[in-house]
């Protein structure tokens, strides 16, 4: 047990106290001998639903692109549910959610889960890995992308292109509620994975925040815009051109970018 005590210490200039009696302080200790038994039981739960992760990344590196890094889909998938815990216990509130949801789901899950080594129940079992093979899948096989073309020269990128993030540009064409929705529509634009060196750079100029392991693809402009007054674009009132934001980058980044292109375009050869 953590006792709480206070200690006054009197100096030559001035009276000072230290207090060792903030409960948030002793929460935190407690919370700091506990934590690695939390990781181990936590990482003990993220191991039962390890498949459902990775037949969704791998589905969404089937239909989007082989750049796809299906690691860092499920490590940002595993960061966004413990995001999302955080709901269970809310700030402010007496109601402590945290066991009323563990009743709850205990409740029909320990009967239909008996003797199985799924963590769910056989008809949420099978709901969910229905869903991971198959929502993500919006484009047949016999349908090949078209990467071909002026579009897919390498000699029309140059230091005065301009380039907008992936993430704006789906905002920019109203996309914006569904994250990525740029990439699975339009697989026939150039994007390109920016790597830690480039996210670096572009954080620091302040054309997109730090982002740590999540992905960051970079768009031509100048194919935004041509969607933009295509006919599916033109009169839609939710497209916000405004939202791109374009910016150039240095000539060792178009560097890699047209090698980018290259290697995307002759895959398909």
């Amino acid at each position: 047990m953590i006792k709480h005590r206070q200690i006054h210490r009197r100096g030559r200039r001035s009276h000072m106290t230290v207090s060792y009696t903030d409960p948030q302080v002793s929460m935190d200790l407690l919370r700091a001998v506990l934590q690695p038994s939390f990781n181990d039981d936590i990482m003990a739960v993220f191991r039962k639903y390890q498949k459902f992760f990775e037949k969704a990344a791998e589905n969404v590196k089937e239909n989007v692109g082989d750049d796809i890094q299906t690691d860092q889909l499920i490590r940002e998938a595993c960061r966004n549910v413990l995001e999302h815990a955080k709901q269970l216990f809310p700030e402010g509130e007496v109601k402590r959610a945290g066991p009323e949801v563990a009743i709850k789901r205990s409740r029909p899950a320990d009967e239909d889960c008996s003797q199985r080594g799924s963590p769910l129940p056989k008809k949420v079992d099978d709901h969910l890995t229905s869903l991971c093979l198959f929502v993500l899948r919006v484009k047949p096989k016999s349908d090949p992308i078209k990467r071909e073309g002026p579009k897919w020269d390498p000699s029309r990128l140059n230091d005065s292109s301009t380039f907008v993030l992936g993430s704006r540009a789906n905002k920019a064409l109203g996309m914006g509620g569904t994250r990525g929705r740029i990439y699975i529509k339009h697989a026939d634009l150039f994007k390109y994975a920016a790597d830690a060196k480039d996210k670096q750079w572009l954080a620091e100029r302040h054309h997109m925040r730090a982002t740590g392991g999540k992905m960051a693809y970079l768009l031509i402009e100048e194919d935004i815009q041509d969607l933009s007054r295509s006919d599916e674009y033109k009169d839609c009132p939710d497209v916000r051109m405004d939202e791109m934001k374009p910016f150039t980058v240095p000539q060792w980044m178009v560097e890699k970018m047209k090698r980018a292109m290259e290697a995307q375009r002759d895959a398909d050869l």
